[in-house]
């Protein structure tokens, strides 16, 4: 019997290699004949940097960049063993989770990192570039990213302004005579899994802002500035920029559409393509997936969704862990789960799930599947 181990990490607890080290080592225990094939995923954010990066035979390379606040920080990227391709992760340079609570402020954080960290790559020499949008901390509508790669951003008196939300809708001019030259030479892949216009009621500012550090002034602010730079970004290069998913990374792709030559794809569609998922999927008798929390979300572009779908497609078995589900029996039908597995319940806080994911891990999939499997 061949199982299939595929799952995301589980947020603030385990990885996704974590995950599938604790789920093998429960299923040799329970019949050590099984044949098990582990492949950690991702679905474009955290965590896919390091997933493409290993499933090309690459390395990682370090390098100095700017935090959301302009604090100097190191920061790594994967090279595909042919040196040709780089995979990164915006939020490693310019994410929620390098800042304390009291420190998020989307008027003043700035994609500057980011941008650096595609300049390094650059001046490397690649010719592909793979991004992933999620978690970041900004609503620069990537104008930091931008200034990174030469781009000058100025008011109408002419002073060059800081690239940051709050001055969105200051600027007059983009002077792109220091553009890097290479910019134009390589192909720049994001990942994006939402649809949501730069600006507007489902903009990046009403929709992403709030959870970013931002009140409802704030917002509006934000807001404004989006549409204004929206609007002299399509005076000046022609090319529209409020398309669907604009919206993301604080506003990320609007910027690279004009300044890139960018193309836009969903995180879990392109792992899925890059992983040969597929295909190990109808070589599998039994399929098992799972993330830190499988809810609504978790019906649209997760992990758990593209793997169900294959897992429907070839009528494989399904087995589902998450550390908590708010699915009740119907959803988790529609999605095909033969069985859900879940680290929390009656006596088990959160936080104890959290700390003993690994051991809780390996005790539900045995009681779990002990019928399953030893059979």
């Amino acid at each position: 019997m061949t199982v299939l181990i595929a799952p995301d990490k589980f947020k603030g607890s385990l990885t996704a290699p974590q995950v599938c080290d604790a789920i093998g080592s429960a299923l040799q225990e329970l019949n050590s004949s099984l044949n098990i094939y582990s492949l950690p995923l991702a679905d474009g954010g955290e965590g896919s940097c390091e997933l493409l990066t290993k499933l090309s035979d690459g390395t990682f390379t370090t390098v100095p960049v700017h935090d959301p606040l302009d604090r100097p920080i190191d920061v790594a990227y994967g090279l595909s063993r042919d040196g040709s391709t780089a995979f990164m992760e915006m939020a490693a340079a310019s994410g929620l989770q390098l800042l304390k609570k009291e420190e998020r402020n989307p008027m003043i954080t700035t994609t500057r990192g980011t941008g650096e960290l595609i300049r390094h790559a650059l001046d490397y020499g690649v010719s592909k570039i793979f991004l992933g949008i999620g978690g970041s901390a900004t609503n620069d509508a990537g104008t930091g990213l931008a200034e990174a790669l030469g781009v000058r951003f100025l008011s109408s008196d002419g002073n060059q302004l800081k690239p940051v939300g709050e001055n969105l809708r200051y600027i007059h001019t983009i002077d792109i005579s220091q553009l890097h030259t290479r910019l134009a030479a390589i192909d720049l892949t994001i990942f994006c899994d939402v649809d949501n216009p730069l600006f507007g009621p489902r903009g990046a500012a009403y929709i992403f802002a709030p959870q970013k550090g931002a009140d409802e002034k704030m917002v509006a602010v934000l807001d404004a500035g989006l549409r204004h730079y929206a609007s002299l970004l399509e005076k000046t290069f022609q090319r529209p920029v409020n398309f669907p998913g604009a919206g993301a990374g604080g506003g990320l792709p609007a910027s690279l559409k004009v300044f890139t030559n960018l193309t836009v794809i969903p995180g879990m569609e392109f792992i899925m393509q890059f992983t040969g998922l597929e295909e190990r999927i109808q070589q599998a008798d039994i399929i098992i997936t799972g993330e830190g929390k499988i809810d609504r979300q978790t019906l649209s572009g997760k992990v758990v969704n593209g793997i169900a779908q294959l897992a429907r497609k070839y009528n494989k078995r399904l087995i589902v862990v998450a550390g908590t589900c708010e699915l009740g029996p119907a959803e988790l039908g529609q999605l095909g789960v033969y069985k859900a597995v879940t680290l929390m319940h009656e006596g088990i806080s959160e936080e104890y799930a959290i700390q003993n994911a690994a051991s809780l891990l390996k005790q539900r999939i045995s009681e779990a599947l002990v019928q399953n499997l030893t059979m």
